[in-house]
């Protein structure tokens, strides 16, 4: 059964084995969902920021968490992050479709402490907003002893990617509604000032985080 779950068994062809495409995805994305199953045998399901750091994937939240405080000691977990690139439109619905690209990494998540754990926050903030750690002053002692921050090893064998990118099958008959794809693409708006800070300039890693850059 585990060998069957790190392995694409339906649309073969749509499996990529290489490390470039894992590392591509993760790179790319911001949100995962990490999940696990309680000691009563119930799923638990969580999305939350993640930032991959070479071959570890680190994640961050509440030490009041309790689905969090259950990863942290050690209960298997599965991450996933989804990229939906277009909207495939064919001659029917039941052929209709979508162009993806996925990930799932398992594994176990590890606890990090001390100077581990403050690098490591920092290498979320930066991924999340680059440039942002440096504008702001450093998290005091009381927010780190209340974040909760831990790894995911990247581990050859243990991850899964699938891809998807093609048109839909060919109609059979000339006579057919329109068929193609409808690319989707995410991008950031101008900034908005909050009440409170409209009287000071957007600072530079929130104009280069607004631009795409």
């Amino acid at each position: 059964m585990m060998r069957t779950m790190r392995t694409v068994t339906r649309h073969r062809e749509r499996a990529a084995t290489e490390r470039a495409a894992l590392d591509q995805i993760l790179d790319e994305g911001k949100v995962a969902v990490l999940a696990t199953v309680t000691p009563e045998g119930e799923p638990w399901v969580v999305p939350l920021l993640y930032a991959r750091d070479g071959d570890r994937i680190l994640v961050h939240g509440s030490t009041g968490a309790g689905a969090l405080r259950r990863m942290a000691t050690g209960a298997p977990v599965a991450l996933c992050v989804t990229h939906l690139d277009a909207i495939v439109v064919a001659h029917s619905t039941f052929e209709s479709s979508a162009n993806y690209r996925s990930a799932v990494v398992y594994g176990a998540l590890e606890p990090l402490t001390g100077p581990e754990q403050y690098d490591a926050l920092d290498m979320l903030s930066e991924h999340i907003i680059p440039g942002r750690t440096s504008e702001v002053p450093p998290m005091t002692d009381k927010e780190r002893a209340a974040t909760l921050c831990m790894q995911l090893w990247i581990t050859e064998g243990e991850w899964v990617v699938k891809v998807r990118d093609s048109w839909s099958d060919e109609p059979d008959t000339p006579d057919h509604p329109w068929c193609g794809i409808v690319p989707m693409q995410t991008s950031y708006g101008p900034p908005v000032s909050a009440p409170w800070s409209t009287d000071i300039d957007v600072p530079e890693s929130v104009r280069r985080l607004a631009a795409g850059e």
